[in-house]
């Protein structure tokens, strides 16, 4: 049985010294109530990276020396639990672990005959969730509003741009690579994009894609990108923060734009969130989003890599944007 721990807190960018592999050469037995489970998919998120340092939080940081836990989909391989039997599939927060014991709680049956194992870390788990949920109880959309998605290429962005744009919205997506911005207007039905990277004037370029200016911005990158849409929101928009990976791994205070005259000015709203704020919703959004993959109005894309030895490198390969869609590493 492999696992990974955490065995240093990153100082900036995090890299593979700050894992570590331990194989043990043991048989995991179950007691009564317990089942044995086998990881199939890990997902890798930003948000990880927050729980890596010692600072005060929303959520526990990681302990170092002990196994670093994300979104796992496991298979029951062994059972005497009388709510889970062998060969089920459940998803749920895991360790970074080939093989490990639970009690099932917090463990959810997914069916792989309805959508593939994946999805369920992904548009019909934790990502649709966010996405749905703050952009519709926080970014409260109109048929006809102009929304900016920035990280619009990655998992949570590109299907709150699909979710706009099924309820009537312009979406504008703010991405890294010309392929990304293909991708974003091909696949997922963006109407326009902005590559950061190649952009002289980000504030511009949405200004000129966006001429009526801004009603809802959904960020998931913080920093300059961010204080340039500040330029462009309208009377009443509504900032809607899930992330800001351009600035987890900075070992140094940002400096950045002061947002209070622009939401003073606008009488805008700018809001954090976390998806557990909206846990009681958790049914109504899944029935949307399921519901939409089935017509087809929703699709999805994900960088899947494989091998539980690449489960760092995938997780660093975020913060370098190699991902499109959610990140996944396949057991």
């Amino acid at each position: 049985m492999k696992k990974i721990l955490l065995n240093n807190r990153p100082q900036g960018k995090p890299t593979t010294s700050n894992f570590e592999f331990v194989t043990e050469d043991i048989e995991l037995a179950i007691k009564d109530g317990e089942i044995l489970l086998e990881a199939a998919y890990v997902s890798v998120d930003p948000y990880l990276r927050g729980r890596m340092s010692d600072a005060k939080s929303y959520i526990p940081s990681f302990e170092l020396n002990k196994p670093v836990h994300s979104g796992v989909i496991a298979k029951v391989i062994a059972s005497k639990n009388e709510n889970f039997k062998e060969g089920d599939y459940v998803s749920g927060m895991l360790n970074w672990q080939t093989q490990q014991v639970s009690n099932g709680d917090g463990l959810l049956k997914v069916d792989g005959s309805k959508a593939p194992l994946s999805t369920y870390l992904g548009i019909l788990g934790m990502t649709g969730l966010t996405a749905y949920l703050g952009l519709n109880e926080i970014g409260k959309p109109k048929a006809g509003e102009t929304i900016v998605v920035s990280g619009a290429a990655g998992a949570v962005g590109s299907v709150v741009g699909q979710i706009a744009k099924i309820l009537g919205l312009n979406v504008i997506g703010i991405a890294g690579t010309d392929d990304k911005i293909a991708m974003l207007k091909t696949k997922f039905g963006f109407d326009a994009g902005i590559n950061y990277n190649t952009s002289k004037d980000i504030n511009a370029d949405i200004k000129a894609l966006a001429p009526n200016g801004v009603d809802i911005y959904f960020d998931n990158v913080g920093g300059p990108i961010s204080d340039a849409v500040l330029f462009n929101i309208n009377r009443f928009a509504r900032m809607i923060i899930c992330g800001a990976i351009s600035v987890y791994n900075n070992t140094e205070l940002p400096k950045s734009a002061s947002v209070q005259p622009f939401l003073i000015k606008n009488s805008a709203l700018m809001q954090g969130f976390i998806v557990s704020n909206y846990a009681d919703k958790f049914p109504e959004a899944m029935k949307h989003l399921s519901g939409w993959l089935a017509e087809g109005k929703l699709t999805y894309t994900e960088t899947i890599v494989e091998g539980f030895d690449n489960i760092p490198n995938a997780f660093i390969d975020l913060f370098e944007g190699k991902n499109k869609g959610k990140m996944i590493v396949k057991i």
